[in-house]
């Protein structure tokens, strides 16, 4: 239903977020530690991608900062016996890559350090993700929309230069200054990286 959806931060209590948008209509949503860590302060306006789910007594609304963790919750979510609560923790205690990493080396005993994850689920991870977990990293991810801020389209130039997330949005962040485009913050924030 909702792909994107941009509106001013009004409440967080993790891991519960409401997003106020035009008009006075505010969204709850649920997000992930990885999310939550990121986001603005309260106040600021932040764009999230959306995943509307509905079952026969619910509706369930969830936000991610960053589409290469919307895209691994739905596919954590194909495998047998993994939910929404599953997929969410799994954001919650590891990044899209390194998730990509362990499933692709095989790697059960770390997967089952992600609370939630026992033997069993980490092992149907492995055996029903392997082949799709080159696609699963953040690096490899291609956005479905296009920034429309310098300096979220630079964040997402470092990071597919392999800098994690929140170090990229922290670089770009303190390299861009008042009517930068995005290539100006990547070079100030790689010639910032190399001091």
């Amino acid at each position: 239903m909702i792909g994107r959806l941009r509106g001013v931060l009004v409440a967080k209590a993790p891991p519960w977020l409401m997003i106020e948008v035009n008009g006075g209509v505010g969204y709850e949503l649920e997000a992930p530690m990885s999310t939550i860590y990121d986001l603005p302060e309260l106040g600021r306006e932040v764009t999230l991608f959306t995943h509307y789910a509905q079952k026969e007594d619910s509706v369930s609304l969830y936000g991610f900062l960053r589409e290469s963790e919307r895209r691994l919750f739905r596919d954590v979510q194909k495998v047998t016996g993994i939910g929404a609560k599953i997929a969410l923790a799994i954001l919650s205690g590891v990044s899209v890559d390194e998730f990509a990493r362990l499933v692709q080396a095989g790697d059960v005993t770390a997967l089952t350090r992600i609370p939630g994850i026992g033997k069993k689920t980490a092992e149907r991870m492995v055996l029903e993700l392997r082949d799709k977990a080159a696609d699963l990293g953040g690096a490899g991810a291609t956005l479905t929309t296009i920034p429309d801020d310098p300096q979220s389209e630079a964040v997402i130039a470092l990071q597919q230069l392999g800098y994690k997330p929140a170090e990229a949005l922290r670089m770009a962040q303190k390299a861009a200054a008042a009517g930068d485009d995005a290539a100006m913050i990547i070079r100030k924030a790689l010639q910032s990286a190399l001091r």
